[in-house]
């Protein structure tokens, strides 16, 4: 009988202690234009690919001068990292990522030693379902109170577009807003040597 009960009790014991939370990561919630554009471009990793200016209305000047490359260098189920590269400068990587509401796009700056630039991680984030070929990026909060502390008002209506189209085999960054447009389009036929770690980054 005494064992009995102390069965029982221990069952209790068992019984009263909490089971471990079940921890997941949340689901990946985007529509299905925006998971389609992430995938293709995700399909892309490990490649680089070389480009050019194809509009810069009104010119921007220097800046742009010497070979252009982008590199879809890092990619997760997250997000994909691609160093845009302008000659010797290999201060820019661009980072798009699914958020859980669609997509976002910033622009990491580095210094040739590695430290931030004082203008980076400015970007938008997506605001409608785009297409699978065409997303684009109104410039969020935190770049708009970036351009306006560092005197660029005009940028605060800055939306960036990121095109692909894999039939034709290309690929572009290009940056609108009132009075403004700059577009860079790479050849997607013919994959190039990828280039060294961006400012920043290891290998």
């Amino acid at each position: 009988m005494l064992a009995q009960i102390a069965c029982a009790g221990a069952a209790d014991l068992t019984a009263a202690v909490p089971k471990a939370p079940v921890v997941q990561a949340a689901p990946l919630v985007a529509g299905q234009a925006q998971r389609q554009f992430f995938e293709q471009l995700r399909s892309l990793c490990g490649q680089a690919f070389e480009g050019r200016v194809v509009v810069d209305q009104p010119k921007s000047g220097a800046g742009f001068e010497g070979r252009l490359l982008m590199h879809v260098r890092r990619c997760s189920e997250r997000e994909i990292q691609i160093p845009f590269h302008v000659g010797d400068n290999h201060s820019r990587t661009w980072i798009v990522s699914q958020t859980g509401s669609g997509l976002s796009l910033k622009h990491d700056h580095r210094k040739a030693d590695g430290r931030s630039d004082a203008s980076t991680m400015y970007g938008g984030h997506t605001r409608d379902a785009g297409w699978p070929q065409l997303q684009s990026f109104p410039a969020d909060p935190y770049s708009q109170e970036l351009f306006l502390r560092q005197g660029l008002a005009a940028s605060v209506g800055n939306t960036w577009q990121l095109l692909i189209n894999t039939e034709l085999k290309s690929f572009s960054y290009r940056l609108l807003r009132e009075s403004r447009e700059f577009r860079v389009d790479f050849d997607l036929s013919q994959p190039v040597p990828p280039p060294a770690a961006p400012w920043g980054y290891s290998d």
